[in-house]
């Protein structure tokens, strides 16, 4: 059984021993999980993937994994959770309820501000006669006391007809803005000159993008792992953007990682070879996929890095590091 205290030291320290949100945290739900971040006016506003109350295993998974869905009448919306100190999270509203523009699930949202607008990405996942799974993306509004998605500004981000997902989007030194995002195995950078061109791209811009999809490699998996994905979206620091992203690692487990990448272009500068944060409490190791850990949200405060995690597709946890030593270490690495 692990204990907070015999967790083995991390560039990155979890602020405790249990989860900030997890089953029960939301009436009507089961897990919440892989949650998006947003500080705004002296509170986080957590994005979570919340799982509908009513699942259940799929007893055909065992025997056909990869091919039939792991949960049968698996529902999952994006709920908003409120908290002034990190640590205390409380439910506050439902944004997006599965059904919104065609989806069945809304999975692991990330919230990004982008030229000046906030831009929530996620993964749209379809009936299964209309898979493969997309990335989704709302443009938010605030109203003084909650987010709304603006009206008719969803759209599905990427190529048609391929699997994508894990997209975080940013801007770049001179204002054009990027997307990360996994086709599987790898993490692909696409660049575009303002975000209306990226919420407006057509296969006239996915097209040759896809002809040529190697040239536009930023990350792969480390020898042995299955697939790489963004993590939270890039955050600015002295040195360059820091990106956290996740690697599934040869034993199946989910790992996070830290990379640093260049402001003028969104290329990689330097990669930490070793994890930042690896499954190791009871709650993190065991659930309804065991043995991850899923960092989607940060916040920059001086030299404090806050992050939320999903753990064990079930629970939110929450982490502190130092950016000085992240930079450190990632400057060792180059």
């Amino acid at each position: 059984m692990s204990t907070f205290a015999d967790v083995r030291s991390h560039p990155v320290s979890r602020l405790h021993d249990r989860p900030v949100a997890g089953p029960l945290s939301a009436p009507g739900y089961g897990p919440v999980f892989n949650a998006g971040l947003i500080y705004q006016h002296g509170v986080y506003h957590m994005f979570a993937r919340a799982v509908r109350n009513g699942y259940r295993a799929n007893p055909e998974f065992e025997l056909k994994p990869g091919l039939v869905d792991r949960f049968l009448d698996y529902v999952s919306d994006i709920v908003v959770f409120t908290s002034t100190d990190g640590l205390d999270y409380r439910f506050a509203y439902v944004l997006v309820p599965a059904g919104t523009d065609g989806a069945v699930c809304f999975e692991d949202p990330r919230a990004q501000w982008v030229a000046g607008e906030l831009v929530l990405t996620y993964t749209w996942l379809p009936p299964a006669e209309r898979r493969p799974w997309r990335i989704g993306a709302h443009r938010l509004r605030w109203d003084g006391e909650r987010f709304w998605l603006k009206d008719g500004s969803g759209r599905l981000l990427g190529p048609e007809g391929v699997e994508n997902k894990d997209g975080v989007v940013f801007e770049l030194q001179d204002g054009r803005v990027a997307l990360v995002h996994r086709i599987w195995p790898n993490m692909y950078l696409a660049v575009f000159d303002s975000l209306d061109d990226l919420w407006d791209a057509d296969n006239t811009y996915w097209g040759p993008y896809m002809a040529e999809l190697e040239q536009h490699v930023l990350l792969a998996p480390s020898p042995g792992a299955f697939c790489v994905g963004a993590g939270a979206p890039p955050v600015p620091t002295e040195a360059g953007l820091l990106l956290l992203f996740h690697e599934r690692r040869g034993d199946g487990s989910y790992a996070s990682f830290a990379a640093l990448l260049d402001p003028a272009t969104g290329q990689v500068l330097s990669r930490l070879p070793e994890p930042i944060l690896e499954p190791e409490l009871d709650w993190e190791r065991s659930g309804d996929v065991n043995e991850v850990i899923f960092v989607q949200g940060a916040h920059r405060a001086g030299d404090d890095l806050y992050l939320v995690y999903g753990a064990a597709d079930r629970y939110v946890g929450a982490a502190t590091a130092s950016v000085t030593t992240l930079l450190d270490a990632l400057a060792a690495a180059a």
